[in-house]
This record gives structure tokens, sequence and C-alpha cells, in this order.
């Protein structure tokens, strides 16, 4: 863990968290030389978090202890007064789950669980749910058709797209996925409405990834990167470049211009027709890293755009945007399996965006 000092006291049962309290004021204004700001660190810092939106607050989610075990995190972050409130935990302690926002709602499916007995492993789930950040509650929602965790989910039309992500073979005898264990990736595209609280099935992606980014543009539903072959960096997975956008008017699939870096393990927020995507990591025979790369996709014009990257490298993070502000936080400062102890990181790190976006 990190050794960033924290004070905390309590507030009307929830726990606000004080660290780096009023930072963003007393640092310099961002400028276009110097965009990034240092906002207050994630108090409980931890890999494979999870970021979402809403009523102008950033939700942190999830984090994965060693031995794969679930932390269940629910962290709420305040711009407007740089602060964090501690919120309940996750109704189901889980990892790499899919979550996105609609309508002020906040909404989580599928993922990896512990297996009740045998040896460590991911085991993968179909658990849907609906947080509501302004009463610190979660409903549970009729379960994804699939069972899958390390998806990414968002919503268009009013309706929300699951797509892609993990899951164990059909007919292998042992609980949940692992490195060495076959498993399979998924190019499965699951439609689900609020409205009816029900589940569809509908065209796949164009090739099966999981650990990648989702996003909606213009009612048009954007997959980004990510990692094909197998779920685990470290198990033979390759990191794809591929983009494709879905038009869910035609249920259709089509490529789109190629990311600048193939990676996997992203933050990833909208902004305005700009899809960001910042972090990752990446794994080869004479490599093992994690990125500070920031790049924005413009939808519109289907073209990339390098932005200044991270001050601090990392993968497994939660970011999202609110207002003219990217926000990146957490997450593990190595690639998988480097043999560095606790590099889990604390970083609320904030990108100005109508300072860089061309």
């Amino acid at each position: 863990m990190s050794s960033f000092p924290e004070l905390r006291f309590a507030v009307a049962g929830a726990v606000l968290v004080a660290a780096g309290a009023g930072a963003l004021a007393q640092a310099p204004a961002p400028t276009t030389a110097n965009p990034w700001v240092q906002a207050a660190p994630l108090p409980e810092p931890s890999e494979e978090v999870l970021g979402a939106t809403a009523n102008g607050k950033f939700y942190v989610y999830a984090g994965l202890a060693p031995g794969f075990r679930p932390r269940g995190l629910v962290f709420e972050y305040d711009p407007a007064s740089n602060q964090w409130s501690k919120k309940k935990p996750m109704r189901l302690g889980s990892h790499h789950v899919a979550f996105t926002s609609l309508n002020n709602k906040i909404y989580a499916f599928g993922g990896f669980v512990l297996p009740e007995s045998g040896p460590p492993a991911w085991n993968p789930i179909n658990n849907a749910w609906e947080y509501d950040p302004a009463k610190d509650e979660w409903k549970e929602l009729a379960p994804m058709p699939t069972k899958r965790g390390a998806a990414a989910a968002a919503a268009a039309n009013g309706k929300i797209y699951v797509t892609g992500g993990a899951n164990s073979l059909p007919g292998m005898t042992e609980n949940g996925i692992a490195p060495a264990r076959p498993h399979n990736v998924l190019a499965t595209v699951e439609e689900y409405d609020p409205a009816t609280n029900s589940w569809r099935s509908v065209r796949s992606m164009l090739v099966a990834r999981n650990h990648h980014a989702a996003a909606a543009v213009a009612d048009r539903l954007y997959v980004l990167g990510g990692r094909i072959g197998a779920a685990f960096i470290t198990g033979g997975s390759n990191n794809i470049d591929l983009v494709e956008m879905y038009d869910p008017a035609t249920d259709m699939w089509s490529a789109r211009d190629r990311m600048p870096s193939r990676r996997s393990a992203v933050g990833w927020g909208v902004y305005n027709n700009h899809i960001i995507v910042a972090g990752g990591e990446f794994q080869d025979r004479a490599t093992l890293s994690a990125f500070r790369a920031v790049e924005a996709f413009d939808a519109a014009l289907n073209r990339w755009q390098i932005l200044p990257s991270m001050p601090h490298p990392r993968h497994g993070l939660a970011a999202g945007v609110i207002g003219n502000r990217f926000y990146a936080v957490s997450g593990d400062a190595q690639s998988a399996a480097s043999g560095i102890e606790h590099s889990a990181v604390a970083f609320n790190e904030a990108l100005q965006l109508d300072l860089v976006l061309k």
C-alpha cells in the first residue's frame, strides 16, 4: 500500500477524508504547459479499481488485494471540496466488474469472485446491480445472461451494453479461471434495458477481447483496445489496438481508426465527442510496463490525438470526466507479476481538457 498520509474524521455516519483538502485551490492553476494538477489522493489505494461519475461527483469502486481477494471499495470524490467520502461497500465483493452511469445512477455488471473452495482463481459471475449515489444504496437487478468478468459497459439511447470479457470454458471442472488454465475470451454483447429490467443479446463484436474500454458518443458505442487470447497479461495474452463502433439502430459493428498504443487495463472517460484513454499495461518478451500515455479519440472525425502523459504510470486505475477535467485515480504502478509488492498508488491526477484538446 502507498505511504500517503491520511487524516480522517466521521461525518453523519460516513467517513470524510480530509487528506489533501484544498490541494487544487493551493496548487498552481493548470496551464497549457502544465495541464495536470494533483488532487486529494485516494484514501485507500488499490490496484484494479474502477471509476464512474454521477451528479458531478466521481466514484471509485472495487479493488483487489493479494490472493485475488476482492476489496469491495466504494469512495466518492467531490471536486468542489476536493475531499473523499467512504460509502457503503459493494453488496458483493467482486473485481473486474463492468461499471457505467445512466441518469445519475451507476450500474455494475459481472466480474469475478473467489471460488468457494479450492485454490484462488477468478470465478466469473453474472450479477447486476444499480447503485444510487444520492441514497448510497445498492439494488440487485436481473442477472446478465452470460457470466463474465473483465468486460466493459457503456450506455447509449437509454440502454446499457456490456461487451466482451472472459469466463470459463464449457466442460472445465476447475472452479474459475487462472493464468495457466484454459479459458474463454468473449465477443459477446448483451443489452440491458433499465426501464424493463430485462436483457437481450445483440450482435457480437468483431474481435473477442477483455480488459478493454467501452464508451458512448452520439448514440454510438465504441470499444477500444484491451486484451486478446487470455484474461491474464502474464498468461499468453496480447494487447490490441483495434477500435470498433456499434450502431444500435442497425445492430452492426465497424472498425474505426486504431489506437496509437496497444494496451489493456486502461482508464477512460468521455468529453464532448472525445473518448479519453489513459494508462494501462503491456508485456512482451522484452518489456513489462505500465503506461503514462493519454490519448483522445475524436469520434466525430475518427482520429486520435496524443495528450500530455499522466505524471505517474499505472494500470487498473479508475478514471472519468467531470466538467473540463479528466480524473485518473489510484491503480497499480507496475504491470502484473513485476515482483514489486504494494505497488498500488494513491494518486488523483486531473487533466484540464479544454487546454489540451484541439
